[in-house]
């Protein structure tokens, strides 16, 4: 409120910081709850990755270009050519490897390193590099699932357009898969072992 001087003057604000000055903390506090202070909103800090906008453009231009193939492989595939259940089930094989192949093996990292932000070796810990279509493409080559799509696309194409050389490539990533999973077994049977004998002679 305003006095004849024209000052303004807030009681309970001016009781509450006489009680504290006078050692009534408790009911200073009580009191000023009554009148709470005006919080400052806290800074946004800026992040780029998490605010910068998909590039949804090459999203779009990597779908088109992905039925554009099937389309083409289409056209050009023998009608009379079906899959049976066994082709199915050694395409997802040979699927499984080939992705594996090209998202986590040293041998393909030349053709994921224009796409990753760090040195493309063994495939673990790549993130996508750039913008627009390099990050696009980089999201897509890093992760075993995006890219397994357009492995098993590219397989039942080649099997669909050129059936020799397409079964002689699937059966080559099956034989490679299987060898994967013999190997991973072996190796888990020998530490197994080998922790039974520590056992053992412990």
């Amino acid at each position: 409120m305003l006095d004849a001087a024209g000052a303004v003057h807030l009681p309970d604000l001016e009781a509450t910081l006489a009680e504290a000055a006078a050692g009534q903390p408790g009911r200073a506090y009580a009191a000023s709850t009554l009148c709470p202070p005006r919080f400052r909103a806290p800074r946004r800090e800026h992040h780029p990755a998490v605010q910068e906008r998909p590039p949804y453009g090459s999203y779009a231009t990597l779908v088109g270009s992905f039925a554009l193939g099937l389309a083409v492989a289409s056209r050009f595939s023998d009608p009379e050519r079906e899959l049976t259940a066994i082709d199915l089930v050694s395409l997802g094989l040979a699927t499984f490897k080939g992705a594996r192949t090209l998202s986590h093996d040293e041998v393909t990292s030349f053709l994921r390193q224009p796409f990753v932000e760090e040195q493309a070796h063994e495939g673990e810990g790549e993130t996508p590099a750039g913008t627009g279509m390099r990050q696009a493409i980089g999201e897509l080559v890093t992760c075993t699932r995006c890219v397994g799509t357009w492995v098993a696309a590219g397989l039942a194409s080649t099997l669909a357009v050129t059936p020799r050389f397409g079964r002689l490539l699937v059966w080559s990533l099956d034989a490679a898969a299987v060898n994967d999973f013999l190997q991973a077994g072996f190796v888990a049977l020998t530490e197994k072992s080998n922790e039974l004998e520590r056992r053992a002679e412990n």
